[in-house]
């Protein structure tokens, strides 16, 4: 009896273990699990690829890493109010995931924080209204003081994200892996690589 008693005692005791350490993006993520069949990435030049070497950037290392063709949506200069103002290209695919990445130009254009807020949280609830999850990535929004971390994580627990903090921290005036003073280089874009996947990993399972 008390062989019996230990045995289901550590079944529970494992079954907690492995509820506790299991990944739960459903209890955090928004349209979690989606029935959405494509993975697209919508942004900036970050998206886009550019200083990366035969212009392989970040998205396509996803995909090399996932298994899967992600729809590269970054255009070069975009701030928040222009990706908000072609949103409707997701209407082409039927996104499972969609890799927001904005904001770079919104602080080098100077606009206010309080736009860049309104425009990033109505590109994600117009994601989601389409069914999908939104991974977010941030930047930094200044020199000496982050200004814009406390915008993303605000938007990522109001909407129900996933999201990656800063995908620049390490690479910014690091010449190892930047091409200029606000793009990474092949070796920087690996870097977000690795920050990004686990992320996006998680809500792909």
């Amino acid at each position: 009896m008390r062989v019996v008693i230990g045995v289901a005692a550590a079944i529970v005791i494992a079954t907690a273990a492995l509820w506790f350490l299991w990944p739960t993006p459903a209890l955090e993520v928004r349209n979690y699990p989606s029935r959405g069949t494509d993975i697209i990435a919508i942004g900036d030049s970050l998206v886009v690829g550019t200083g990366a070497a035969r212009t392989k950037g970040f998205v396509d290392m996803l995909s090399e890493r996932v298994g899967r063709p992600i729809v590269n949506l970054g255009r070069v200069g975009d701030t928040s109010e222009q990706v908000l103002a072609r949103i409707d290209e997701l209407d082409r695919y039927k996104p499972q995931v969609v890799i927001l990445l904005v904001g770079g130009n919104d602080y080098l254009k100077r606009i206010d924080r309080e736009e860049t807020a309104a425009n990033i949280a109505q590109i994600i609830l117009a994601i989601q209204e389409r069914g999908a999850m939104v991974l977010l990535l941030g930047v930094r929004g200044g020199v000496f003081v982050d200004n814009f971390k406390p915008m993303y994580e605000t938007l990522s627990e109001t909407h129900g994200t996933a999201y990656v903090s800063d995908v620049l921290a390490g690479l910014l005036g690091n010449d190892d892996y930047m091409s200029d003073q606000i793009h990474p280089n092949t070796a920087g874009y690996e870097r977000i690589t690795d920050r990004v996947y686990p992320e996006l990993a998680t809500l792909l399972q």
